[in-house]
């Protein structure tokens, strides 16, 4: 039975789990959440995740939510390319990034979204906008020091799938406040990283729905 994975469109927690499944080749069946639908609320998936958020996995009966345990899930069962690569250190320094990009980048992310994403533009706080603006310049600077090679952690890892969705939303703010220019605050270490996961077979594959 293929393994079912549960995605709502634009979620990076939900994006870097369908990229995890697309790095193992492992098969599934998605099945696309509709926010403003209330799929989240309804019984049938609340029984899968009682939080009511996307991701969420079935496989072989066994319900896992949560996408950093979601991803280190897939990576210890199922063979094929490793999502924490390398030995004891290797495999840490991976999840140090993931650690990094879910507590300091999408915490810088979240306020901007807020403003620009989830409240009316006539409602914009142009105080808090500048404040998520700086937040996300500081934090990708400090990403641009943080690349190791051509990828985050050296080898294509976990931690590359965690932070290129965030940057994509965080860029997906720029169409709808051009001011901000998000992207003019990427540095070219982060831009060519950037256009190597833009490379990857899959990447058009797992890209949000809505947002084609």
């Amino acid at each position: 039975m293929a393994l079912t994975f549960y995605y709502g469109s634009g979620s990076p927690y939900a994006w870097r789990v369908w990229l995890a499944l697309e790095h193992k080749r492992i098969a599934y069946e998605l099945r696309i959440q509709s926010f403003s639908a209330g799929d989240l609320r309804k019984p049938e998936f609340s029984a899968i995740n009682p939080r009511q958020k996307v991701p969420a996995i079935v496989d072989d009966g066994f319900a896992l939510y949560e996408s950093v345990a979601i991803v280190e899930y897939l990576d210890e069962k199922y063979a094929g390319a490793r999502l924490f690569p390398g030995d004891a250190r290797g495999r840490a320094l991976v999840r140090r990034l993931v650690q990094e990009a879910d507590q300091y980048y999408a915490h810088a992310m979240d306020k901007l979204a807020d403003q620009v994403l989830f409240t009316p533009q006539e409602k914009w706080n142009v105080d808090e906008i500048a404040e998520g603006k700086r937040d996300i310049t500081q934090e990708l600077a400090r990403w641009e020091n943080l690349v190791q090679g051509h990828y985050l952690a050296g080898e294509l890892s976990a931690a590359d799938y965690t932070l290129y969705p965030f940057i994509a939303l965080s860029l997906r703010m720029d169409k709808k406040s051009p001011g901000l220019d998000l992207r003019g605050a990427i540095g070219p270490k982060v831009n060519t990283w950037m256009k190597r996961i833009e490379a990857l077979p899959y990447l058009q594959k797992t890209w949000p729905p809505h947002w084609k």
